[in-house]
């Protein structure tokens, strides 16, 4: 590993600008470092979800496998050229989500952002996980950004919404249903 820092602050980002990894510097707000900042939210959303109570053992080692490749991404992003996700990464989400979800009974209705506080974590994690991926887009718009770091968080944000099943049931609390049919209360 390279320098370890011993000063936290520098200075050199009070103009508004920040360094990239490559040296290069950029303003604070450029679609790149928006980018690489809300895939550091989201592995600090995963955070809390790993330190929620009563994760079971299974989800705890994917997501903590999933907060390495996050770290992985978030540098991707911060290096113009640098490729870090891998097809393999993508494909391993994959094998992962079918695994969680297979034992799972047909979803028939939309799910709310509940279950117990595990749950509800890991349905705020999908929720900075989709915005990570819009802002990742975004900045493919205006710079070149590899194909496997969009995909991989199409692929996480389903993950993570398996999960939120996952922990709902395991917390004894269930999932919480949207009940559409309150609206439609007779008239008169």
């Amino acid at each position: 590993m390279g320098n370890r820092l011993s000063k936290i602050y520098t200075r050199t980002g009070d103009d508004g600008s920040t360094g990239l990894g490559d040296g290069s510097r950029v303003p604070k707000d450029s679609p790149r470092v928006a980018a690489y900042g809300t895939v550091d939210e989201l592995n600090s959303a995963v955070g809390m979800v790993l330190a929620s109570a009563g994760v079971p053992a299974d989800v705890a080692e994917a997501l903590t496998q999933v907060q390495h490749e996050l770290f992985d991404l978030g540098g991707e992003l911060c290096i113009p050229g640098m490729g870090m996700i891998q097809d393999a990464d993508v494909e391993r989400l994959e094998r992962v989500l079918d695994g969680f979800n297979e034992p799972l009974p047909p979803l028939k209705d939309f799910i709310l952002p509940g279950g117990g506080m595990a749950a509800a974590c890991c349905h705020l994690a999908r929720t900075v996980c989709r915005r990570a991926e819009r802002e990742v887009i975004a900045l493919a718009r205006v710079e070149e950004v590899r194909p496997q770091a969009q995909r991989y968080l199409n692929r996480l944000s389903d993950l993570l919404f398996v999960l939120c099943r996952v922990l709902a049931r395991a917390s004894g609390h269930g999932e919480v249903l949207w009940q559409h049919e309150r609206r439609r209360k007779p008239q008169g």
